[in-house]
């Protein structure tokens, strides 16, 4: 695996079938992880068919973690009635800072990212355009463009906690 791909699923609170079907792993608004129907390895040759399709032009090799909810999103004055919690993305940044360790992938622009960023510097994929994520209820002073640093920032902090506290 060479990048994760963080997106929200611009549904309710709770992951459903779809949502299931198209990410590795799925936080819901309590906070609680919830694993997809596909490994993060069935990521890793999508010729078959039988893999996550979270990321149009981007699945070979990406894993999907996505936020539940945002449905209704329009802007941040009007997030919908399924906004993300803190719990929700501080778990995020924890389970991202995990998989990073995990699979070896480093905390960079270029294999940690939101499938806004990936759509922006792959305008000729069929994620271009996407808005997952531009916005962050429970950090809303961040302009869309930095919510990608600062979700790196946040998935570094828990690194380093957890090499503090001696934890895989």
């Amino acid at each position: 695996m060479r990048r994760i791909i963080i997106h929200w699923t611009a549904g309710t609170g709770s992951p459903n079938a779809v949502d299931m079907r198209h990410y590795h792993y799925l936080i819901d608004s309590n906070g609680n992880v919830h694993k997809g129907l596909f490994n993060p390895e069935d990521n890793e040759n999508c010729l078959d068919g039988k893999y996550a399709q979270h990321t149009g032009g981007g699945n070979t090799g990406s894993i999907g973690v996505a936020l539940c909810g945002m449905c209704g999103y329009k802007s941040p004055k009007d997030t919908g009635a399924y906004p993300l919690t803190a719990v929700q993305c501080e778990k995020m940044f924890k389970l991202v800072s995990e998989l990073s360790k995990k699979y070896n992938i480093p905390i960079t622009s270029a294999s940690i990212m939101t499938h806004y960023e990936f759509g922006q510097k792959n305008p000729k994929t069929t994620s271009a355009g996407k808005i997952d994520i531009v916005y962050l209820p429970p950090f809303p002073g961040i302009p869309r463009d930095k919510i990608g640093d600062f979700i790196r920032a946040k998935v570094r902090w828990y690194s380093v906690m957890m090499q503090k506290d001696g934890k895989p």
